[in-house]
């Protein structure tokens, strides 16, 4: 698998590696059972709401602990709404690019950075807790890679149908049997969808 230097360089010598004491917010994100894993420490200052510290530990691949370190060093000295703006597709560019395979690794780091900064706005009272419902599925699902083109499963338009009512998630895909990353796709949706109480079953259906 072909890395870029600068991937190369964040997995051998990552930054802001380590477990923050004290830390203001905290967020993990993924599942060693699937592969990768993240954990993102903020420090903020209360008056000016900037990212004075931040640190990660990672469990995973190359790509997930590059994709950490790099997401660390875009967000330390940025403000939360400056942050907040901080995308997957920055941290690739940052990096010079990752293989295809390899693109949601980008998306777990961005997506754990926001989720701690989420967690640190509900604690301080700077925003309410989100309701879930459809849109909350919807935005999980453009987290999703399709691992052969690294691009999200809902741009591709794979995601035909999304349903939610009374802890049931129904998502119809369309993905055809024969797709080699059909269960891996399925996999990735229930990891990113577990993790909310309101959810009590996802059922994925395919053609």
């Amino acid at each position: 698998m072909q890395y870029s230097q600068k991937v190369l360089d964040h997995f051998m010598n990552p930054h802001n590696v380590g477990k923050m004491e004290n830390p203001d917010a905290v967020a993990t994100e993924g599942s060693p059972a699937c592969g990768d894993q993240v954990t993102i420490y903020l420090k903020i200052d209360e008056g000016s709401k900037k990212i004075d510290d931040i640190s990660f530990l990672s469990y995973g691949c190359a790509s997930n602990i590059a994709t950490a370190s790099i997401i660390t060093d875009l967000a330390k000295g940025k403000t939360l709404d400056e942050a907040k703006n901080i995308t997957w597709q920055d941290a690739m560019e940052a990096l010079d690019g990752l293989p295809p395979v390899k693109v949601h690794c980008s998306v777990l780091a961005a997506d754990t950075l926001q989720t701690a900064i989420s967690n640190y706005e509900i604690e301080h009272g700077l925003k309410d807790v989100p309701n879930f419902g459809k849109e909350t599925i919807l935005e999980e699902l453009k987290k999703i890679i399709y691992p052969q083109v690294g691009e999200d499963i809902v741009t591709l338009k794979m995601v035909k149908y999304v349903g939610f009512d009374n802890g049931e998630v129904l998502i119809d895909l369309n993905i055809m049997s024969f797709d080699e990353w059909r269960d891996n796709v399925a996999e990735e949706i229930r990891e990113h969808l577990s993790k909310y109480p309101e959810v009590k079953n996802i059922q994925i259906n395919f053609p």
